[in-house]
């Protein structure tokens, strides 16, 4: 059979790298298909989705409540979980101002890791008058609090480990915000295939993705230099707690729960009016 060449865009951080790695390098059988990677940060693969450029993606859930008619969601490759949803980060002094004086949150200019990143959506529903927000990339956002370029940062991926080194301290938690709203896990970022693919090479990327984060649990050495490549400098300890925190059995498949915690979060995304419905076909299962 001929081979399919088929694009697929995830971000340089260790999870997607611990992931994808078997896919790409043909560690596991991927039959007829040839997966060419595109690397980008994950504002950048959302905005890249918008445009229908990518057959397989990683995508924010946010920015998936809005491309539900392009694409469908894979129940492998989620980055779904428990104590692992982004942090609103200030200046002591700042945290020590809004602790006096609650309201003032609605006045702070915020560094967003992206419009459309589930960060800012999760944001959106804890602090609605919250609405002075500069995107930045997700990798500099420390940086831009630190700076005082903005009041407040919201951190995802590895800065959950390292904003307290730069002198930086929590406002709040937004994942444990919606895990006592929801009392569900937090679904931060999956992995979408175009619709117009044949729906039996939807299935066969779906058990593919799986494949490769089985191989990676079982092959942990083996996947690390590729991780490692992409992790500019990150201490490895650092790598190591990020794949923990991200890579998980929701990764492997949502089943069930993780299935009903995305359809709570687009519930949700309905009843706030960020958008008007989606679709029932929703899972690639």
């Amino acid at each position: 059979m001929q081979s399919t060449k088929i694009t697929i865009g995830f971000s340089p951080c260790p999870n997607d790298c611990f992931i994808f790695d078997a896919l790409i390098h043909n560690k596991i059988d991927t039959k007829h298909l040839r997966f060419e990677p595109v690397i980008e940060d994950v504002e950048t693969l959302n905005r890249m989705a918008f445009k229908g450029k990518l057959h397989i993606t990683k995508l924010s859930y946010h920015a998936f409540a809005y491309l539900t008619k392009t694409y469908r969601l894979l129940t492998s490759g989620s980055a779904l979980g428990f104590n692992c949803g982004p942090l609103l980060i200030a200046l002591p002094k700042t945290l020590e101002k809004i602790k006096q004086n609650p309201d003032i949150v609605s006045s702070l200019q915020v560094a967003i890791p992206g419009k459309y990143t589930t960060a800012n959506f999760l944001l959106s529903l804890a602090y609605p008058t919250l609405t002075q927000k500069t995107e930045v990339v997700f990798s500099g956002i420390e940086e831009s609090v630190v700076s005082g370029k903005t009041d407040l940062g919201l951190i995802i991926h590895e800065n959950r480990f390292t904003y307290e080194q730069k002198g930086l301290v929590k406002v709040r938690d937004l994942g444990e915000w919606w895990e006592e709203y929801s009392q569900s896990a937090i679904p931060l970022g999956g992995i979408v295939v175009q619709r117009n693919l044949p729906e039996a090479e939807q299935l066969l990327i779906n058990q593919l993705i799986k494949e490769s984060v089985e191989y990676a649990f079982a092959n942990r050495a083996d996947v690390m230099p590729f991780v490692k490549q992409h992790a500019q400098a990150m201490e490895e300890s650092v790598m190591q707690k990020h794949i923990d925190l991200y890579v998980n059995k929701y990764s492997i498949d949502l089943e069930e729960t993780g299935r009903k915690a995305v359809t709570l979060l687009f519930d949700k995304a309905v009843e706030t009016g960020v958008i008007q419905s989606y679709p029932k076909d929703l899972f690639v299962c």
